[in-house]
């Protein structure tokens, strides 16, 4: 979302001055040759622009170049080819078992919940599970996220997971975490989305939902500090309340925050309606209020304190 006050604006999280405007514009003429990628990196360049793992922040250069387009204050060179996140991928059929697995949840043990990415043929297996069998399908992933795949003490596997890129407003979480819009927009790559959970049609066994959610929680920050150099203070999720009761969360002990508007993060002139959602969260430390309140310098000195 663009926010345009007097002097400057705020977009992707960055405050843009018309000094900065007039530097791309500047930059987009002195090198006609450069297409937006070029543009985008050289930019992150100038700007210092990068993640916490001092990767430059390439994509969100390239959202923000934009939205600073379509709202009329720079060119951009004519798009050379279709963007990698909109381009549909082709996810292979992997040939896997499908005997039932109905037992106590004893017979399981011991689950190993596994980072899918950590081997191909776990991430390819993921991938075709979670597109073919969850309600919502799946294609590819957007933004920071973690992609899990648990197995039963022979192997079978038993279910996927994933977690990505949090909601951008959710009126009855950023109330709970008591988040004014500009601390929000600073600190939300603090949060993750636990956007698919899928236990797989064949498999039946109590408690088991429950068990990996909870595991999960422990491992996950850890697992995002490897991976993208910041923790995790806490998880979301939101529950189609005309299919599911949200009966997994409340035994894995997340908090229900009330729902969700009906609306969706594309629907900017209010018309677009969908189904209302049950809002779980799920803090992952006692301090979680402080360090999401904190600036992302002082919640960097905290965790390494």
């Amino acid at each position: 979302m663009v926010k345009i006050m007097q002097t400057f604006m705020t977009i992707q999280g960055r405050h843009i001055t018309l000094d900065n405007i007039t530097q791309i514009n500047q930059l987009i003429l002195e090198h006609p040759d450069w297409h937006r990628t070029r543009l985008s990196k050289e930019l992150c360049q100038l700007w210092n622009w990068r993640n916490a793992k001092g990767d430059l922040k390439d994509m969100s250069c390239r959202n923000l170049l934009l939205k600073l387009y379509r709202h009329g204050h720079i060119f951009l060179p004519p798009q050379r080819r279709t963007p990698p996140h909109l381009i549909k991928r082709q996810i292979p059929e992997i040939p896997h078992g499908t005997d039932p697995i109905s037992t106590v949840f004893a017979n399981l043990l011991p689950i190993a919940i596994l980072d899918a990415r950590s081997n191909k043929h776990h991430h390819k297996l993921f991938d075709h599970f979670v597109h073919r069998y969850y309600y919502l399908s799946f294609n590819s992933t957007v933004g920071e996220n973690m992609k899990y795949i648990a197995f039963d003490c022979h192997g079978r596997p038993l279910a996927c997971l994933l977690y990505g890129v949090p909601a951008w407003k959710a009126k009855s979480r950023d109330e709970f975490i008591q988040w004014t819009p500009t601390v929000c927009q600073k600190n939300l790559n603090f949060l993750t989305n636990n956007t698919r959970f899928l236990i797989l049609p064949w498999v039946e066994v109590k408690n088991l939902a429950s068990y990996l959610l909870s595991r999960i929680a422990k491992q996950i920050n850890a697992d995002w500090m490897c991976r993208y150099n910041h923790p995790i203070f806490m998880l979301e999720t939101f529950v189609d309340r005309t299919r599911f009761a949200g009966t997994f969360y409340k035994a894995a002990n997340w908090i229900h925050v009330e729902q969700t508007t009906g609306r969706t993060r594309q629907d900017k002139h209010h018309c677009i309606q969908t189904s209302v959602k049950d809002i779980y969260l799920y803090p992952l430390t006692k301090s979680f209020q402080f360090l999401l309140l904190s600036t992302s310098e002082q919640t960097t000195l905290k965790c390494n304190s």
